[in-house]
């Protein structure tokens, strides 16, 4: 379990603003926080770390937690320290934004300025695992079935045609895959998803999962 949780650190490299930056050696920007972040754990200074995480992630981790898993992974915090200040690109600084109906707006920032990603363009992306699961329930709304077969895996989808799966969802299995699709869609604002690798999972309603894998650049879903 050691490496899973010291990756977990580097979810909460987030740069917080000025009050952070200042209390972990003056960062002023992404490369900046990411830089003192990386130093900071190279050098122990862990209290220093912990300032640089997201508020988020100091809500999930008190600093006593954080110093432990820090002190218990010294092997994997070098790897990280090295890997965070290794010579890298300029960083591509981004924000998503939801809207009360669980749809997601991804934003970059450019010369300046916030621009509305080209992802936007595509009204079924399945780039992430929230992104299939909107587009799903979107593709199935519209009742663009030749859309949902993307989301059905290769070793599920041989012989499988557009037109078998619209008789059978508009046949006896309508009233079971609306009900999903609903609860689904009621839970996108504050969905929950786990990836571990290839493969994630995704919790919605009282108790409901989502198994997605990606494949072929987008995620598929292999089982309600």
């Amino acid at each position: 379990m050691a490496r899973p949780r010291a990756a977990w650190l580097l979810l909460g490299a987030t740069w917080l603003g000025s009050g952070a930056g200042c209390a972990a050696g003056g960062a002023s920007g992404p490369r900046e926080a990411v830089r003192s972040y990386a130093l900071a754990l190279r050098e122990g200074r862990t209290a220093d770390a912990y300032a640089l995480l997201s508020a988020e992630a100091r809500g999930r981790v008190s600093q006593r937690e954080f110093e432990r898993m820090v002190a218990e992974n010294g092997r994997e915090i070098e790897d990280i320290s090295a890997g965070l200040l290794a010579p890298a690109e300029v960083p591509r600084v981004t924000a998503t934004l939801t809207s009360p109906e669980g749809e997601r707006l991804l934003l970059v920032y450019e010369d300046g300025g916030w621009r509305v990603d080209g992802s936007a363009l595509d009204l079924y992306a399945r780039d992430t695992p929230e992104a299939a699961l909107s587009s799903f329930v979107r593709a199935f709304t519209n009742k663009r079935y030749d859309v949902l077969l993307r989301f059905v895996p290769e070793a599920k989808r041989e012989g499988m045609t557009e037109e078998q799966l619209r008789r059978a969802w508009e046949g006896e299995q309508r009233p079971q895959v609306e009900q999903l699709t609903q609860a689904l869609a009621a839970s996108l604002p504050n969905l929950h998803v786990e990836v571990l690798g290839t493969r994630a999972t995704a919790t919605y309603g009282t108790g409901g999962t989502v198994e997605l894998v990606h494949e072929q650049g987008g995620w598929r879903i292999e089982d309600f």
